[in-house]
């Protein structure tokens, strides 16, 4: 109710600005259902990036007043001199290995081919590096790695030409509803395994640009309101799946029962900055010091708002 009754008072501070979001095609779509319905008001308009190249060049030309990122691709892309600002983090499960056939351990994966989702230096691309790392694999060497859009992947598995793959859910629910693949490693209990921090990650979150909360009247109120938005929008989400699922279906094209039960391996909630920051520093700081190649450089405190 207190989310309910924050929403009501940022929409009426901010009839007059309407807001622009833009947001990941594919499992975030998820947690801003409501946002889409106009549940939460009306004053947020949501665009999508396909690719983390679409979502570079949408920055670059300042396309949006807010951004759905990845955290590493955010803090990569902080650390090259563009403009953002982490306000939260409410994705923090989604990442799951998938395979056609049973394997021990990573290191059997020696000589295969595993797929990822997007391109080199997204956050399941980075983990995914390294845990075979961890396994005294080195990735590209004795393991290739193939790149290719998670709906892709999904044809590929079906037409039995892929046989592993690191994806984000829903794909993953996907390949096993139409194939005989599963699940044979969580990311997210392999990174407590790894590093003994908690069985989460913080994998997306809300940003915005130093030059809008400079420039832009009202930003902190505006920045706020789309911070209350967004979280009462996940919560819907989770109190009401079906929904959430009929709303994303319509717009990703992907089966409602297929998102419903995507939904039980994933994990949304959103998490203001001031009380995550921490988790999101041993996260950078974790990756950095055992995968500096992923992420070669840890941002500064402007990272964080």
């Amino acid at each position: 109710m207190r989310k309910f009754v924050m929403v009501i008072y940022f929409t009426i501070m901010v009839t007059a600005f309407t807001i622009t979001l833009l947001n990941p095609f594919g499992p975030t779509i998820l947690p801003i259902a409501f946002i889409l319905d106009g549940y939460t008001g009306k004053d947020i308009q949501v665009s999508f990036w396909r690719t983390p190249e679409q979502a570079v060049a949408a920055i670059k030309a300042g396309e949006a007043d807010f951004y759905v990122l990845p955290i590493t691709l955010g803090a990569n892309l902080y650390n090259k001199g563009f403009d953002l600002v982490l306000l939260g983090v409410h994705e923090w499960k989604v990442f799951y290995l998938i395979a056609r056939e049973d394997i021990k351990s990573l290191r059997d994966l020696r000589g295969k081919t595993v797929y990822s989702s997007h391109s080199k230096g997204t956050v399941v691309d980075v983990l995914l590096r390294y845990y075979l790392e961890k396994e005294g694999l080195k990735p590209d060497v004795d393991v290739k790695i193939a790149y290719a859009q998670p709906n892709e992947i999904v044809a590929l598995f079906k037409a039995g030409k892929v046989d592993f793959a690191a994806l984000p859910e829903p794909f993953v629910t996907m390949v096993i509803a139409s194939t005989k693949a599963h699940v044979v490693l969580d990311f997210q209990k392999k990174w407590k395994e790894l590093t003994g921090l908690d069985e989460r990650i913080p994998i997306a979150g809300l940003f915005t640009t130093k030059k809008f909360l400079k420039e832009v009247s009202h930003a902190k109120v505006l920045a706020e309101y789309v911070e209350a938005s967004l979280g009462f929008s996940t919560e819907l989400m989770k109190r009401y799946p079906g929904d959430a699922a009929e709303i994303t279906s319509k717009v990703t094209k992907i089966p409602a029962k297929i998102l419903l039960k995507s939904m039980e391996r994933m994990v949304f909630y959103y998490v203001p900055i001031k009380r995550c920051k921490e988790d999101v520093k041993k996260f950078l700081e974790v990756l950095h010091n055992r995968y500096p190649k992923g992420l070669p450089k840890l941002p500064d405190e402007g990272f964080y708002w």
